[in-house]
């Protein structure tokens, strides 16, 4: 990897691949730093059009990433459906971080699960899906309910469908349009964790606390953070971060999302950058998951994680409750992206910060039953 120097008064011109608001986050926690951003994006008027220059452009197109790469100092990615021969090309121009190895491992989910093994990890069983019989194969393996999953281009429960039955699946790999899958064998879960965690140039490592996280339709909802858990598995969960991070040379942040099945781990999938459980951080931690990431791959030292209080998190998804309303809640932190209503799209996240995780509990409650009510129903529903 390339060296990278913070210059004089530590202005660096740092590239970002994708304008959505993870990079407008990653460039509104660096611009204190004196750091300056651009970004690739195919919209011009992406969320971080507001806070550094686009360059608009698809990520494969030669003539966008010259225009992109001409003059920054170090590039790195806001998202894994970022190509990784993209990556691979601008490293030969300019220092990248995280490198193509862990962009490549984190898109696709049967590469990703053959990593977790080699790294000691432990996975609920599986088997890769390419076609008919493969699939039908991968049913007697595994079982069912499983969850049917394409390899690629998956996120927030999309390219996914479960599958309760054996008849059932052949329409569901008719749904997902016969892509390269993989299934999943269905863990009744107690709750979902995940560990927001950094590594430095130098090899450092820190982790934020656990968070307990909460999915609506495949959607992260909120996240709880410190989570309640035993000493020993906090321990356990920041040395499978540790393992991974290590395993391949990531510089930045990466996130590990688990099932906690009544006791006993399983990962479920990895994002080799800054992630949605890890947005609290922004309010509720020292040094926040965004300026982290930035101080790894500038070669910076890392800032301490250690949390200022109990927070919670609640996306806002779909449509943004009206600012007035919001701002009428004197204990909240409002993040909003500046993307157009849409169903299923998440417009902005809310996080309070208490003393306690009763306090913090409650709040969240009371946020839901305000700004998400439609989730409540659902939630009582399902029930």
């Amino acid at each position: 990897m390339s060296d990278v120097g913070v210059r004089g008064s530590g202005s660096l011109t740092i590239g970002v691949l994708g304008g959505g608001q993870l990079g407008r986050m990653l460039a509104l926690a660096g611009t204190p730093l004196g750091f300056r951003f651009r970004f690739l994006d195919p919209d011009a008027g992406c969320p971080a059009s507001a806070v550094g220059e686009v360059i608009a452009g698809a990520y494969d197109d030669p003539q966008a990433l010259d225009r992109f790469a001409k003059g920054v100092d170090l590039v790195t990615f806001e998202f894994e459906n970022v190509p990784a021969e993209t990556v691979r090309r601008l490293s030969s121009r300019v220092a990248i971080a995280p490198g193509a190895e862990s962009l490549a491992t984190g898109q696709d989910r049967a590469h990703e699960k053959r990593f977790f093994a080699q790294c000691g990890l432990p996975v609920a069983p599986w088997a890769e899906v390419h076609d008919a019989a493969s699939l039908m194969a991968a049913v007697d393996s595994v079982g069912v309910p499983a969850v049917l999953k394409a390899r690629r281009l998956g996120y927030d429960g999309k390219g996914q469908c479960v599958i309760k039955r054996r008849e059932d699946a052949p329409s569901a790999f008719d749904a997902l349009g016969r892509v390269p899958c993989t299934l999943e064998a269905f863990v009744p879960f107690s709750r979902e964790l995940s560990v927001i965690a950094v590594r430095g140039r130098d090899g450092s490592f820190l982790h934020w606390p656990i968070s307990e996280n909460v999915h609506r339709h495949g959607i992260l909802h909120t996240t709880l953070a410190p989570a309640e858990v035993e000493p020993a598995m906090e321990r356990a969960i920041a040395e499978y971060a540790r393992t991974v991070m290590h395993s391949l040379d990531h510089v930045g942040v990466l996130a590990i999302e688990f099932f906690d099945d009544h006791g006993r781990l399983l990962v479920n999938e990895m994002a080799p950058r800054v992630h949605n459980s890890g947005h609290w951080t922004i309010d509720g931690a020292v040094t926040s998951q965004f300026e982290n990431h930035l101080r790894a791959i500038a070669g910076l030292p890392l800032g301490s994680t250690a949390p200022r209080g109990v927070s919670a998190m609640l996306n806002l998804i779909g449509s943004t409750p009206p600012l007035e309303a919001l701002a009428s809640e004197s204990d909240l932190k409002i993040h909003l992206y500046a993307k157009a209503p849409r169903a299923g799209r998440k417009v902005g996240h809310l996080t309070t910060v208490a003393p306690s995780r009763e306090v913090a509990r409650e709040r969240l409650r009371r946020l839901e039953g305000r700004f998400a009510p439609e989730s409540i129903a659902a939630a009582a529903s399902s029930a």
